[in-house]
């Protein structure tokens, strides 16, 4: 089998994109009444579409601004770290030629160029996860997910830079080194999908495809001043995503892979094309999600959470919360901040058990008798034992644990009988300091002046993670330093186009995201 040819950059040394090639005749016939955008790739993925579909411009041209713009952008942030240079301009050629053709789009994603998250599989371009073991891994099939990008009519053009096998709140491995965030280079862009959410806010893509097991999507939006969509579980296929071992055809049962974008209505873009059963599946069934719950913002029932003795968030976010509430009040919605629907650090508990739990699937049978042998000098009821009984429980226990969560499931039905969505802090503070040099035991974060747990992090995001709701994180403003500052809106199963219209029609109240340099028009 001849894979594709596969380019590694340096983060130091990106070669400059090769000069655009010329257009089909038609395109040039088209071109020649009205000059190409120089700017295209930093405009929205709906305009970017509009623009191919009317053959305003050609994929092959809009690849080269985005390869120019990389070439440009990428060496200070280090966020792409894998391009498919040749294999992209040949999809964007073919893409050009069937347009020119038929005078249709290939599919609803056509001539779009893309990024992927490196912990997702693409066929014949190369997949690390980050890990040394996976550096020359280039895999035979895509992910099910990525194939569907494909199918779609997307032109993936490269991947972006994760933590060794996801397994870290900031983005930096062996392999590729650092990603930085496009506000503050001292600080973290998140993780684990922290090349993803720099690569989209700095416009190097319009559209990412990332994953999210503990906040790994909604982590770096929130850090890096874009949007993300964790969907309901079960609605995007996750079989192809690495840290399981290249070739299993499983993945963790609270694991869900969703798209980062710069605006609400570009989450839909790739929510559209995402959301489907999975391939063997689809012969019998497919999904076809509901619409939002209202038109109106006025019309909606919103739940506001700001604040939580468990995991309090600094003066920002309890600002930015304070002004939701009063946008919500001021249109007509109705707004209610005292009702609750679960305990937070029951609810954190129960995900956390569940989350080391999925975790142990790709440990060594040595390293896992090893942990079982840890366990077992640990009480039962010692607090330090939580990482080590959790991943080492038995079946039962494990059944138990899926049962509290199938009531605690109940719990938020009973709640969304009463609410359309319920809005909370996204993270407890604006980007935290880049602690890569710092063992994971020494790390912290700083919330209002104090030191606090490094997975403090999380605590918010994991409401939604093991209850398969779905959850958007949005920006909203700045910090006086300029950091996005950031709301998380959660809905009930299967509400995802829900979330994102409360996220669309909030936007326009708001104040406007900051825009990282790289991004100023």
């Amino acid at each position: 089998m001849i894979l594709r040819r596969t380019l590694l950059i340096a983060s130091t040394a990106i070669a400059a994109a090769a000069s655009m090639v010329s257009m089909s005749a038609a395109g040039r016939s088209r071109a020649s009444a009205s000059p190409l955008p120089a700017d295209l790739h930093l405009a929205p993925a709906r305009t970017q579409l509009g623009a191919l579909r009317r053959r305003a411009i050609t994929s092959r041209a809009l690849l080269e601004q985005y390869l120019q713009h990389i070439a440009k952008t990428n060496p200070g942030l280090n966020a792409v770290i894998t391009l498919d240079r040749d294999a992209a301009r040949e999809a964007a050629d073919e893409a050009d030629h069937h347009m020119a053709r038929t005078g249709q789009p290939l599919g609803p994603l056509h001539g779009l160029p893309v990024t992927i998250k490196d912990a997702l599989e693409t066929k014949g371009l190369r997949s690390t996860c980050g890990s040394p073991e996976l550096s020359a891994h280039v895999p035979e099939q895509d992910a099910d997910a990525v194939a569907r990008l494909r199918a779609a009519g997307a032109i993936i053009v490269g991947k972006t830079n994760v933590p060794v096998l996801c397994q870290d709140l900031q983005t930096s491995n062996p392999v590729f080194g650092r990603t930085k965030n496009p506000y503050d280079d001292t600080k973290t862009p998140g993780g684990s999908s922290g090349g993803a959410a720099a690569a989209v806010a700095t416009g190097m893509t319009s559209l990412e495809l990332g994953s999210d097991l503990a906040g790994s999507l909604r982590l770096p939006a929130a850090y890096c001043g874009v949007y993300a969509l964790r969907p309901s579980g079960g609605v995007v296929p996750t079989r192809g995503h690495i840290p399981r071992p290249p070739g299993w055809l499983s993945s963790s049962d609270m694991l869900a892979l969703g798209p980062l974008a710069r605006n609400a209505d570009d989450l839909d873009v790739l929510l559209d094309v995402l959301a489907a059963p999975a391939p063997a599946e689809a012969a019998a069934w497919r999904i076809d999600l509901p619409g939002p719950k209202h038109a109106r913002l006025a019309d909606y029932r919103v739940g506001m959470w700001p604040d939580d003795p468990y995991c309090p968030v600094d003066a920002n976010i309890r600002d930015l919360l304070e002004q939701v509430g009063e946008v919500l009040r001021s249109v007509g919605s109705t707004v209610d901040d005292t009702a609750r629907p679960v305990q937070l650090p029951d609810s954190d508990r129960l995900f956390q058990r569940l989350l080391f739990a999925t975790a142990s699937a790709t440990a060594t049978d040595g390293g896992f008798a090893d942990d079982i042998a840890a366990a077992d000098e640990i009480p039962a009821d010692d607090p330090r034992g939580l990482f080590l009984h959790s991943r080492t429980m038995r079946h039962r226990d494990w059944l138990r644990a899926n049962e509290e969560r199938e009531k605690l499931r109940r719990q938020w039905d009973g709640y969304f009988a009463t609410h359309d969505v319920l809005i909370t802090p996204a993270v407890p503070c604006t980007a935290v300091e880049d602690q890569t040099s710092v063992p994971v035991p020494d790390r912290f974060i700083t919330v209002d002046g104090k030191k606090r747990p490094y997975f403090d992090q999380t605590a918010w995001l994991n409401l939604a993670g093991h209850v398969r709701l779905p959850a958007v994180v949005m920006p909203a403003g700045k910090t006086d330093d300029g950091l996005p500052i950031a709301l998380q809106i959660i809905g009930p199963y299967l509400a995802d186009r829900t979330v994102i219209d409360i996220a669309r029609q909030l936007a326009r109240r708001l104040p406007e995201p900051v825009q990282p340099p790289a991004l100023a028009l």
